[in-house]
């Protein structure tokens, strides 16, 4: 996302260690956007849907979503924002999560996520695939959120 971009990045993320690493290895790749973090599907539909400075009211957001929430699937989320008719539709979506079943990798992708990754077991390989994550991120154009 060009500096120019006042993007937020909405992580949806219940473990706490994966969040404070994928920030940090975002922060690490020089991608200085706001994060917002939320350890469950409801807080973050909240949000998402409703809240002042949320995306339904024009704030653009890229989601990072886990599949595996404490409150729900991140497919219910995932689902639900692209079948609305609302500037969430094309709201950039990167799955970031330790499923790697095939099905529910076309499932994402046919539901409309952008990008899926698997979360490597490995802490290093995890960094590493954050801080290559956050240079995606720096250089990715978003597109115009709808009014």
């Amino acid at each position: 996302m060009s500096a120019q971009q006042s993007v937020t990045i909405v992580m949806v993320e219940d473990d706490e260690g994966h969040a404070r690493l994928i920030e940090k290895n975002i922060r690490r790749a020089g991608v200085n956007n706001a994060i917002r973090h939320f350890t469950d599907g409801t807080s973050a539909l909240h949000y998402l849907f409703e809240a002042a400075d949320g995306p339904a009211r024009g704030h653009p957001v890229l989601v990072l979503l886990d599949l595996n929430l404490p409150d729900m699937s991140g497919i219910d989320i995932l689902q639900r924002m692209k079948s609305e008719a609302s500037a969430l539709r094309r709201t950039p979506v990167v799955v970031l999560t330790t499923t790697d079943d095939k099905v529910e990798i076309q499932r994402c992708y046919d539901l409309g996520a952008n990008v899926y990754i698997t979360k490597p077991v490995n802490y290093e390989s995890f960094a590493q695939a954050i801080r290559q994550l956050g240079l995606f991120l720096s250089v990715m154009q978003m597109p115009a959120v709808d009014a």
